[in-house]
């Protein structure tokens, strides 16, 4: 059976059989995929972590499938009918499709117009008109005439074996294929407003009446018409033209031209309207479905490991600001770890009196505590409180820093800051956050579910458990490949840690509560449950500063130490003299280290490691600052050339932060001069950009923005719409019209809804921005 997976996943994702068999042996050994990408090497041909989940997940997909195999087989033969041939098809299918095809005709199936009519005693009728004989059809179905058995005259004995014959063609594996293929060539989407849901519906306009092919619907725009039908808003159906599908059957099931013909040509036509063209709409749905929830699951995944991976800014006592207007500002100060050492609430927005007063006392708190940065969170009053801190002439060595907070309320709520702050209130927790993002966005977003940080779109609305396998790989790649500090990492940081989990993060921390720091990886192995295999995994990726073995600062496995201490010992050194020295590192002949079971690329790594122990992989950490006096929709003006930072890329563009509570689109069509296919090539999640404001809906709060060079040149300079209604509020979003193909548009537009507020048209149809 591994054989069997092996050649299949290799074919499929173009993967050396060796590499394939290796990886497999690995994951049913219990490594995971950082392990087998970092330090199996030799065993998959240096496979990256994308290949190697690849392979995993197709692995999944192919034991559930023979999972499949097997109870169809069970079952056919509990029916008496599993013939060597049937079983033999069944055993080739290569996809669950496939497999459910030529199931169907054996699947339990509640009472249906055949089956009454077999019941009825037609079935014989119905094989004899489907071999299309040339005989008297009527008179031969006047045989079947039976008071008893309901069957009044020739018509109803016909008609009763066209039901039997068009449910055997609606079951028949090659026709569904060829109807199916059809619908992904031809299918066109049609939505249209159900009655007096106009005002209700309004969120969902662009699609009132609204037609699109299958083949060429964007991900978002799929998701959004079953949104707009799941609420009861629109009608949403598939379908093909009947004439060629049609077509298709006929050529398929007619053998001649005679009297028999005509009822299968009839048995036909009542096939495809009643039963498949139902029953394939119904595949297509949920084909379509699945692509389009794959898609956003990728574009969520892409923007959740930028955002993850954003440059920390590293370990410096910082004073961190959740910013409000009349209930205050809650103000935290952390030392250097993010240890919380003192709170308060500062009200500089509610008199002048309290600005002088509270800006003393930030001044005093930065001199006594070495603050050497304040983060801001971006929320209401957030740039209001950046101008008030940096109006209050802090030292020139104290960065000023806004902090996107998406989710931080979320954490100050959760199990998981109650037991941190067990003390302090949900703005405490909110103030630290934020302060902790800053220091490091990873080992703090850790804590908050993936869905919740507004980097997705329609999240709520995609297959759920699926979303949560790929925002988990997401977030154990980024843990891995940064690494994590043993000494003070969180439970959640911990938990993500390759080979350790929840319940082992809880007793790794809590023999650091009792025992104190671990001093070297080795004292791993003195934590309750964690035994030599969980061992191998999880070291490499866990970091000691400042312990006995300066190897532990470092990715070095520690089943690769004997080789770094074998160098030192060639070239009559220490190991921290191998670490410091470049020309001794240059001077290894990293041939005499290969053996059976470490060759060159795990060693090339090492030499790696040994010049950067432990170094951070993330970019290095840059201050960004908003535009000064812009802090408002009502401050900005078109032709306006802003900085802003991304801060969600979808397949339509991306939304980015200008300072001003409310993020402005850059749609596909405005990112670059010239043309892209695919925003996530060009911009990232927190990336530094500057950007010209083209248009502008105040009542409607949408900015448009454009990244091109000419863009104070386009033909939507001058827009700006101050009353809600106007016809030309909003260029380029589309009015109700009829599509015959993929336009670029469509229902690219979503408005952001930032800091709750009422369902805004992006939050409406599942684009998940701020909080």
């Amino acid at each position: 059976m591994i054989a069997k997976y092996v050649e299949l996943i290799s074919g499929e994702l173009n993967i050396s059989s060796r590499g394939t068999e290796a990886v497999i042996a690995l994951l049913a050994d219990g490594a995971t995929v950082p392990f087998i990408s970092r330090y199996r090497k030799e065993a998959t041909g240096s496979l990256d972590e994308v290949q190697v989940t690849g392979i995993r997940d197709r692995l999944e997909q192919l034991v559930e499938m023979d999972k499949r195999r097997e109870t169809i087989l069970k079952t056919i033969d509990e029916q008496g009918k599993l013939t060597p041939e049937l079983k033999a098809n069944i055993q080739a299918a290569m996809t669950m499709t496939a497999l459910e095809d030529i199931y169907l005709p054996y699947k339990p199936k509640r009472r249906t117009r055949a089956t009454i009519a077999k019941e009825k005693g037609l079935e014989p009728l119905a094989k004899m008109i489907f071999e299309q004989g040339d005989f008297n059809v009527h008179l031969e179905a006047g045989k079947y005439i039976n008071a008893e058995k309901e069957v009044a005259n020739t018509d109803e004995a016909l008609g009763g074996a066209r039901d039997i014959i068009a449910e055997w063609i609606s079951e028949d594996a090659p026709a569904r294929e060829k109807i199916r293929e059809l619908y992904r060539k031809e299918g066109m989407f049609h939505t249209k407003v159900l009655k007096d849901k106009e005002e209700e519906g309004a969120k969902f306009k662009d699609y009132f009446e609204w037609n699109e092919p299958v083949k060429s619907a964007p991900s978002h725009r799929v998701l959004a018409m079953r949104r707009g039908a799941a609420e009861k808003i629109l009608s949403f159906k598939i379908d093909v033209p009947e004439e060629p599908a049609i077509s298709i059957l006929n050529g398929m099931f007619l053998k001649a031209a005679n009297e028999a013909s005509l009822q299968v040509t009839l048995a036909i036509e009542d096939c495809f309207k009643r039963l498949l063209s139902l029953s394939i709409e119904t595949e297509i749905r949920l084909e379509t479905k699945e692509k389009a929830d794959d898609e956003a699951i990728r574009v969520f995944a892409e923007n959740l490991r930028e955002l993850l991976l954003t440059p920390p800014m590293g370990q410096k006592t910082t004073l961190a600001l959740d910013p409000g207007f009349r209930t205050g500002c809650k103000l935290v100060v952390l030392d250097e770890q993010g240890k919380l050492l003192f709170n308060d609430t500062v009200y500089p927005h509610t008199s002048q009196h309290k600005a002088v007063e509270d800006g003393e006392k930030i001044r005093k708190l930065c001199d006594h505590f070495g603050v050497k940065a304040v983060a801001i969170g971006n929320g209401t009053a957030g740039r209001e409180t950046e101008k008030y801190i940096r109006s209050l002439g802090l030292s020139g060595d104290i960065s000023v820093v806004m902090v996107n907070e998406s989710g931080a309320s979320i954490y100050s709520a959760s199990e998981a800051a109650r037991e941190e702050f067990p003390d302090h209130d949900l703005t405490v927790r909110g103030a630290v956050s934020i302060g902790r993002r800053l220091m490091d966005p990873l080992a703090e977003l850790v804590k908050i579910d993936p869905k919740s940080i507004g980097v997705g779109q329609y999240q709520h609305d995609v297959d759920q458990k699926k979303l949560k396998a790929s925002l988990d790989d997401v977030v154990i790649s980024c843990v891995n490949s940064v690494g994590v500090e043993l000494n003070t990492a969180s439970k959640q940081l911990l938990t993500y840690v390759s080979g350790v989990g929840p319940s082992l993060a809880a007793k790794i921390l809590e023999h650091r509560n009792t025992s104190g720091k671990f001093s070297e990886r080795e004292e791993l192995m003195n934590v309750s449950g964690l035994g030599a295999k969980a061992y191998e995994q999880c070291a490499g990726f866990l970091r000691i500063q400042g312990g006995i073995n300066p190897l532990d600062a470092s990715a070095v496995h520690p089943e690769s130490y004997g080789i770094v201490h074998q160098m030192a010992i060639d070239l009559s050194c220490s190991v921290t003299d191998l670490m410091k020295d470049s020309k001794l590192r240059e001077s290894i002949d990293l041939k005499k280290y290969v053996t059976d079971k470490v060759g060159m690329p795990t060693l090339t790594d090492i030499k790696a490691e040994l010049s950067k122990p432990g170094r951070d992989p993330r970019r290095e950490f840059k201050t960004f600052n908003f535009k000064e006096g812009i802090n408002e929709v009502t401050d900005l003006e078109v032709g306006m050339k802003l900085p802003g930072i991304v801060t969600n890329v979808t397949n339509f563009g991306a939304f980015v932060d200008i300072g001003v509570h409310q993020d402005g689109l850059v749609h596909i069509s405005q990112i670059s001069d010239s043309f892209v296919s695919n925003p996530a090539e060009v911009l990232k999640v927190q990336q530094q950009v500057e950007v010209t404001v083209t248009e502008i809906d105040i009542p409607r709060k949408r900015i448009s923005l454009s990244m091109r060079k000419d863009a104070d040149k386009t033909e939507t300079k001058g827009k700006i719409t101050n009353t809600a209604g106007d016809k030309n509020s909003h260029r380029g979003t589309p009015k109700n019209r009829k599509s015959s193909g993929n336009r670029r548009g469509g229902n690219d537009r979503p408005r952001e809804n930032k800091k709750g507020g009422q369902g805004t048209f992006g939050e409406s149809l599942g684009l998940q921005l701020k909080f």
